[in-house]
């Protein structure tokens, strides 16, 4: 009787596993790590199970517990090839090399004759060989220059053909005639000194001109002078809109301005709502410039009237990171109390060389502006909070209880994020549905339960954390006893996930969060990750 029920158990198992494959094709990773998970408790001597299983959770960039259960097959049959693969594809996303190139090796050992194994070792030898060299040739951060002081935006763009031959000559009189005034300083009269000191400016005027002029072929946006209006946004968009690109000139410009604007500000955020106006937060964009259109669309343009918070992952994984991360900003050099931006997970070099951002920069502007964005990334504040009642961050809380708002606001953020502490947990942490803490699915992190979101609330006299991070079906989900929402702003995630986006508008004085869902809009033939690291697409 018992043989039966095992010989019965294991029938079902392979049923469920069969009924996650089909969920797996359809794009519902979720429901297939649900359904992966009946078959394990039915079976659990099954490597093929907790291996799809690991897959399932690399498709929702739950790398910890891919790990974990790639590992779990690998301990059932340590000769099953998929368990080293799949962890190593894991290690792989979360940019742990080292870590993937042994399992790799451990692939190449058990399948020696597979060509498709010999070829993805050697890109990941490849890989773990020019992690080495960078580390060899990086400079330290104390001995780092800002690339943003190298950058003088006004010089950039001029046009070699026309203003050469009369920047040279501009040059040449200056000079001429600054000697002439060294030589006869003394014996020329106040009007002969002061006509040549008009005819210096003038000539020094002619020359910057020259120098700082666009070419006049550029039919593009332009910026005039030193402010970026709202005319300038407009026609910037509807150029990205029709897949034309911004003039390097005009992009230094609001990169280096929006560094000037975030410096400034603290690493937690005050902002405050007056009473009968509304304020609206937005989730991951990811690059879905597309979806920021049809935002604006559904719910007005920023302004002083109509503020925005953007929290986190501007950019990485949709192919029009560039758009977005341009749009934003242009936004707050505009008018800063129009826009509010927080740093997501994917404000970081690490996640940037990986994911697309960084292929994606140097296409569409140039290897220089990789390291400028990666500084200004670093100058984004952690968090915000909002009429003293709903703090607003991209991942989620901590791994320690008694976290003040002052203990935030002292962060020094100025960095790439770390693997531990306030500021990694505040980028990367999600919330759980039982009490107390766990382990990150992520691999970084923690997840922290209703009690934990209860307590921070509590201590700090907030009333609700909004928070992004994690797709959702519906654009949003609401948890820990209504405490806690997470809101997600990129529609159909990656061209595949089918879920809605969503956004929350604020109304003060009572805050209640009144949440807006919205589908996906057509966008150009450019598939998602078209600029990530070829080397990570061998892997998915």
């Amino acid at each position: 009787m018992e043989h039966e029920n095992e010989n019965s158990d294991v029938s079902r198992a392979e049923e469920m596993k069969n009924q996650a494959n089909e969920a797996f094709k359809a794009h519902k990773y979720s429901h297939a790590i649900d359904l992966y998970t009946q078959a394990i408790e039915l079976n659990s001597n099954s490597a093929v199970y907790w291996a799809n299983r690991a897959f399932a959770h690399t498709k929702l960039e739950e790398y910890g517990s891919a790990i974990q259960d790639a590992s779990k097959a690998i301990e059932i049959d340590p000769k099953y090839s998929k368990g080293y693969y799949r962890r190593g594809a894991a290690y792989l996303a979360m940019g742990k090399f080292k870590e993937a190139l042994k399992d790799f090796q451990q692939v190449k050992k058990i399948c020696p004759n597979d060509p498709d194994a010999s070829r993805k070792l050697k890109e990941c030898e490849k890989q773990v060989m020019k992690l080495k060299f960078e580390e060899a040739i990086s400079v330290p951060g104390s001995e780092r220059r800002s690339v943003a002081d190298s950058i003088d935006y006004h010089t950039i763009g001029n046009n070699p053909r026309s203003s050469y031959i009369p920047t040279k000559m501009a040059l040449a009189a200056v000079t001429v005639v600054a000697a002439v005034v060294m030589a006869m300083g003394s014996t020329l009269t106040t009007t002969v000194m002061s006509l040549i000191l008009l005819v210096l400016v003038v000539l020094g005027a002619f020359w910057w001109a020259s120098c700082s002029e666009v070419e006049p072929q550029y039919s593009g946006a332009r910026i005039e002078g030193d402010e970026v209006t709202l005319d300038f946004v407009k026609n910037m968009m509807e150029d990205f809109k029709n897949q034309k690109t911004l003039h390097k000139r005009y992009a230094y410009q609001i990169v280096l301005q929006m560094r000037q604007i975030l410096c400034a500000l603290p690493s937690l955020v005050d902002i405050n709502v007056p009473d009968g106006k509304h304020f609206t937060v937005c989730g991951d964009v990811h690059g879905q410039f597309y979806d920021l259109l049809n935002i604006f669309e559904l719910n007005g343009l920023p302004s002083e009237e109509n503020p925005y918070l953007f929290n986190g992952d501007f950019v990485d994984r949709g192919s029009f990171s560039v758009e977005v991360i341009l749009t934003l900003f242009a936004f707050k050099c505009m008018c800063p109390s129009s826009i509010y931006l927080s740093r997501g997970n994917h404000e970081s070099k690490s996640m940037n060389k990986i994911y697309g951002f960084e292929g994606e920069v140097k296409s569409k502007l140039s290897e220089k502006f990789v390291e400028l964005f990666a500084e200004v990334f670093c100058c984004l504040p952690l968090a915000h909070v909002i009429n003293g009642k709903v703090f607003v961050v991209h991942g989620g809380l901590f791994s320690v209880d008694g976290v003040k708002l002052s203990d935030i606001r002292a962060i020094d953020r100025f960095c790439e994020p770390p693997e531990e502490g306030l500021m990694c947990e505040l980028l990367w942490s999600d919330p759980q549905p039982q009490p107390g803490r766990g382990p990150s699915k992520r691999g970084v992190g923690l997840s922290f339960g209703g009690d934990v979101t209860k307590r921070f609330l509590q201590d700090n006299n907030l009333e609700l954390v909004v928070r992004s991070h994690e797709v959702k079906d519906e654009g949003y989900e609401i948890e820990h006893d209504g405490k806690l929402i997470t809101v997600f702003s990129a529609p159909n995630y990656c061209d595949q996930m089918g879920n809605k986006g969503a956004f929350i508008r604020f109304e003060a004085p009572d805050m209640k969060p009144n949440i807006v869902t919205f589908s996906a809009v057509p966008h150009p033939d450019v598939k998602p990750m078209a600029y990530a690291n070829n080397f990570l697409r061998m892997f998915s």
